[in-house]
């Protein structure tokens, strides 16, 4: 029996952690959902705690300096092997996420576990999910 090494799900660059922080300063409590679809790609998207429902069938893969990330169950299951990276980069953000219109933009970039690695979060089903 091999063991396992549990990576975090998802990380942050200082570049993201310097957005986060930016954002909430007239946002203090905000969270991110990763986007699975069609309006604005596969961003992470960034909402105030409160306007934001987060779903039964949300899976909370971690936090970066205190916010939460959640994503689909089903997306999970497709990207359970990966790591994610929320970074930043020149552009507009999504129509509503809270980086909209500050021209820097959040961007999940990804690695593969590998190796014995895998995600922290626990599977899909498990009580992790919603709030």
């Amino acid at each position: 029996m091999t063991e396992t090494d549990h990576q975090p799900c998802v990380l942050a660059t200082e570049a993201a952690i310097d957005l986060i922080r930016e954002i909430r300063r007239d946002h203090p409590e905000i969270l991110f959902h990763q986007s699975g679809g069609c309006c604005d790609g596969s961003s992470p998207m960034c909402y105030p705690a409160d306007d934001y429902i987060v779903g039964d069938n949300d899976v909370k893969l971690g936090e970066i300096d205190g916010v939460p990330i959640y994503i689909s169950a089903s997306q999970y299951q497709v990207w359970k092997h990966t790591q994610l990276i929320i970074d930043v980069v020149p552009g507009r953000g999504g129509m509503f996420s809270l980086d909209n219109g500050r021209e820097k933009r959040f961007l999940t970039r990804s690695r593969l576990f590998g190796g014995g690695e895998a995600c922290a979060v626990p599977p899909c089903g498990l009580p992790r999910r919603g709030g």
